[in-house]
């Protein structure tokens, strides 16, 4: 057997293993969905995200007064 031989069916093996692990991510996508749970493809891990309203805004003391608070590093 030449090389060139023996380097085609590598390639086919790695091929096949690509298509096996996408088969088995999409299968795994659609198993989550099915469950209820976060899809895989969210831009957070956890898919806690904490966002700021205006009302936790306004509980500041620079919100309140208007008067920027102190810092402690002055």
């Amino acid at each position: 057997m030449g090389t060139t031989y023996l380097k085609r069916q590598k390639e086919m093996k790695r091929l096949e293993k690509q298509r096996q692990k996408a088969e088995r991510r999409a299968q795994k996508k659609l198993a989550d969905r099915a469950q209820g749970g976060i899809p895989a493809d969210t831009n957070s891990p956890t898919g806690d995200e904490t966002t700021i309203t205006s009302s936790e805004q306004l509980d500041t003391p620079e919100a309140t007064s208007g008067v920027p608070a102190k810092s402690s590093f002055s």
